[in-house]
């Protein structure tokens, strides 16, 4: 495991991993479009353009995650972590330095083939946390999520606007300083006993998916899963487009809306989580929160004014549990030996939701756009994120109900003493 002070550094450093990375995803999130324009001769084409190198993004990382996260299994956590990292370094500057468009295509394929950093850091975390201190822990993960979605796009924009290729080289920065930190600093997380051998017929998605409903109680929670984070990229693709048609709002007054977003993610994941968590069971935070989000999501959608969305924003402080509470339950319910595997299959899941919300999302906001501003018809993406999470939250209701939570105070004392 290595020498005490090497395990004190390892939480940090997997916080500033994820931070570092929603960084330069958010880094590049508004130049991105416009780098992809410089190929294109029409705005139209720009969009289609812009729609397929997201997919290939997200159609290499479903792919490759479960393989990356099987052989953390076998090799361990800090050689694919940092690989992925680098990796993700020279993708940000080959991007930077596309002269054609087939090219930024295969850069955005390589791209998602080795970003599989946040499913081998929630693994890793697994690794050296207690099951009883998981979701406190995925919580601060998510406020490093948070904090990286406020403070990306603002950089992002800032040098967009004196050199579309300046924001990538940043990333790409970001990126190789934090794989020469973790070189030096980060210890590996998964002792030589609890290693398993790596299997390329149990490494594809599919396969990954489909051995998790052999494992009790993750089948169900991995639906629930799945669905809670399709309707999250159903929202996160029509946001901008429908508070433009609805409300008027300017490219600034959404940045303001994602960075409230972004605090609320940090106070709620990175400090309230771990109090509430004292008085409330993680399966009951869940449930209470897959109702919070339901609500907001048919709040936003229905509002007639765009102040009101603040409001929404800031009352759904136990939706912003149910990610960190999910995948706390998912971790307590798989073989140590077996962690990088199923966070793997979260990363696929993430990746499915990732190529099916904009193709959901975005037609659907199409098709009302004729409507007039502020009419409440706009909000019909909305809509089908909230009877998405209405799905998931009868699920959970149904499970949980059935399900007893007893503390595994074996599994405790094994994981502490690893």
């Amino acid at each position: 495991m290595g020498s005490p002070s090497g395990r004190q550094a390892a939480m940090p450093f997997i916080m500033m991993t994820v931070l570092l990375d929603m960084m330069s995803i958010g880094i590049i999130a508004p130049v991105l479009p416009k780098l992809i324009g410089t190929f294109m001769d029409s705005g139209g084409s720009t969009a289609v353009a812009y729609g397929v190198a997201q997919a290939c993004f997200a159609i290499a990382q479903f792919f490759s995650a479960p393989v990356l996260g099987a052989l953390s299994d076998r090799y361990g956590r800090r050689p694919v972590l940092l690989l992925g990292l680098f990796g993700m370094g020279v993708n940000f500057f080959v991007t930077a330095l596309a002269t054609e468009f087939w090219m930024l295509l295969a850069v955005r394929l390589m791209g998602g083939a080795v970003c599989a950093n946040i499913a081998v850091a929630n693994a890793y975390v697994a690794d050296i946390t207690e099951p009883a201190n998981r979701a406190k822990n995925y919580g601060l993960l998510g406020a490093m999520f948070g904090l990286g979605f406020i403070m990306g796009p603002v950089l992002g924009g800032v040098l967009g606007d004196h050199n579309v290729h300046w924001p990538f080289f940043l990333a790409g920065g970001l990126s190789l300083l934090n794989c020469l930190y973790g070189y030096f600093v980060l210890p590996e997380s998964l002792p030589e006993s609890k290693r398993r051998p790596f299997e390329l017929t149990r490494a594809n998605p599919f396969s990954a998916l489909g051995r998790l409903r052999n494992l009790k109680g993750v089948e169900t929670l991995m639906w629930i899963m799945g669905l809670s984070i399709l309707a999250q990229f159903c929202l996160h693709t029509s946001w901008f487009l429908y508070t433009e048609f609805k409300f008027g709002w300017t490219p600034k007054d959404n940045g303001l809306s994602l960075f409230a977003v972004g605090m609320m993610a940090v106070l709620v994941q990175g400090g309230l989580l771990r109090y509430v968590e004292k008085y409330i069971p993680t399966h009951k935070l869940v449930r209470v929160g897959l109702v919070s989000s339901t609500v907001a999501f048919f709040a936003w959608g229905a509002v007639p004014e765009g102040w009101m969305m603040y409001v929404v924003i800031a009352s759904n402080v136990f939706g912003y549990m149910v990610q960190p509470g999910l995948q706390s339950l998912v971790a307590n319910a798989v073989d140590p030996t077996r962690q990088g595997e199923s966070m793997g299959a979260v990363s696929s899941i993430n990746s499915v939701a990732a190529v099916l919300g904009p193709l959901m999302g975005t037609p659907i906001l199409a098709a009302v756009s004729h409507y007039p501003q502020g009419d409440w018809r706009l909000g019909a993406p909305f809509y089908l994120c909230a009877a998405i999470q209405c799905v998931a939250a009868i699920i959970g209701f149904q499970y949980f109900s059935r399900a007893r939570y007893v503390p595994d105070t074996s599994t405790q004392t094994s994981n502490a003493s690893a």
